[in-house]
């Protein structure tokens, strides 16, 4: 198959498709989890006389996803940079698909004899979810950059990213028709099922998509030029060692907003005001509707951001929004102390912040690396990151928030912490946009 050939069969239709129906699915999948590891979790797998080791113990299995991220993209990405970034975007999304599935079918530590097995199931089943999305994103982000025109790599870059929202308001929205469907002994007793079971009719759609797709340019031209690397890991650590660190803390604020915005504060939000480590006393489906609103600016930010990167470049950009985030940081608490008013707005701030980092992501790292170790450059970096930022964030924040009474003052300090190490990661860098990405080899 020639370049031509690629290009052709790869219409623009087709890439964008096939790039956001994959990462929905498998943010939906991610995201699923994240939702029952605050609501169902604690209680059917990790039951405790004190809640917040239950939650706490929810949390530490929810970061097991997060550990085997690295050990995905390694895994994914030596495909990937081998036999192509088609087939390999099909095998994870088979290995995400079937451990959330297997999710949903699981036993809980209630039923008798299962009380061990159950949880280390649980366990297994969400190291496999990490390991399908550790060879997802990147795969997605060079299935969309690598088919772009010219002058466009973040604009068709974002369409990938836009999966985060849309699999997390998925995710949310069939949470909440299930808490307005069902009984809470409903819920609890097989209704927080539906949605992992379900994602075995997403993941059936996705992977239609994807078998139509042909070889991307760049993969196809390196084929051409036996440029292949014989170990592609062993390659990019040898060789773009320095990109794979600049690339990890670029990520590192991005990832630590997400969790803080998603799972801590539905933690925060509908904790009890007058429990001895109070929060802000929503109801459960009254919050989610709440993070749903503020996920929407989340998808919208994440579109503008493209169009944004190119004409400033990648780097200015994300130097600006960082600082942003830093200040959004500072600013957590007195926003939060503004009742339902002040709670949207900053639920809606965070998420608009978290749309303008997220979204150039996929066009910046992959520029980083050379097109022969791409993928497992840009998949090592974006997810060696969700460990340092994502895996201990919801930890972190609810230790802070304990520790601290109530108060979540040191919470916004720990994200703005992680704003100061992402801008000095950008400033060490160099930006990318007028990178000549196809031919990029060496």
């Amino acid at each position: 198959m020639t370049t031509t050939e690629a290009k052709k069969a790869n219409s623009p239709r087709k890439v964008i498709l096939a790039s956001l129906i994959g990462t929905s699915i498998e943010f939906y999948d991610f995201y699923a989890y994240a939702t029952a590891a605050v609501l169902v979790f604690p209680t059917l797998f990790f039951a405790s006389d004190d809640e917040t080791t239950s939650l706490l113990a929810s949390f530490a299995v929810f970061g097991v996803a997060f550990i085997a991220r690295p050990l995905g993209s390694i895994l994914f990405g030596h495909f990937g940079d081998k036999v192509g970034r088609k087939k390999t975007l099909v095998a994870s999304l088979l290995t995400m698909g079937i451990a959330t599935t297997l999710i949903g079918l699981l036993p809980t530590a209630q039923t008798p004899g299962w009380e061990i097995l159950a949880p280390t199931l649980l366990v297994i089943m969400r190291f496999g979810q990490g390991l399908g999305l550790g060879g997802e994103w990147s795969g997605a982000a060079l299935l969309a950059t690598e088919n772009a025109p010219p002058g466009k790599r973040a604009i068709f870059g974002t369409f990938p990213q836009l999966g985060a929202p849309i699999g997390f308001i998925l995710a949310n929205t069939v949470f909440i028709a299930l808490s307005y469907g069902l009984t809470e002994a409903e819920f609890l007793a097989w209704g927080w099922r539906v949605p992992f079971l379900a994602s075995a009719i997403l993941v059936i759609v996705g992977l239609w998509v994807r078998i139509s797709l042909m070889e991307t340019p760049s993969f196809t031209k390196m084929v051409e030029k036996q440029a292949v690397a014989a170990v592609p890991v062993a390659r990019v650590f040898k060789t773009a060692w320095k990109p794979l660190i600049q690339g990890t803390f670029i990520m590192f604020a991005t990832y630590v907003l997400f969790y803080l915005m998603t799972t801590f504060t539905l933690t925060y939000g509908t904790a009890d005001t007058d429990a001895d480590v109070a929060g802000l006393g929503y109801e459960r489906t009254d919050f989610l509707w709440m993070l749903v609103f503020g996920v929407v600016f989340f998808g919208i930010f994440t579109l503008v951001s493209g169009p944004l990167a190119e004409k400033q470049g990648r780097r200015k950009m994300l130097t600006w929004v960082t600082i942003s985030i830093a200040v959004f940081g500072l600013l957590w608490v007195p926003l939060l102390a503004g009742g339902f008013v002040g709670t949207m707005f900053m639920l809606s701030l965070g998420f608009t912040l978290m749309g303008l980092t997220f979204g150039p992501m996929a066009a910046y790292l992959p520029e980083l690396f050379p097109a022969n170790v791409r993928y497992t450059g840009s998949a090592i970096a974006y997810n060696v990151s969700s460990i340092i930022g994502a895996a201990v964030a919801p930890f972190i924040a609810v230790a802070l928030w304990t520790l601290g009474g109530g108060s979540t003052f040191w919470v916004g300090i720990y994200l703005a912490a992680a704003a100061v190490v992402t801008f000095v990661a950008l400033r060490l860098t160099h930006d990318t946009k007028d990178l000549e990405y196809t031919e990029n080899l060496e």
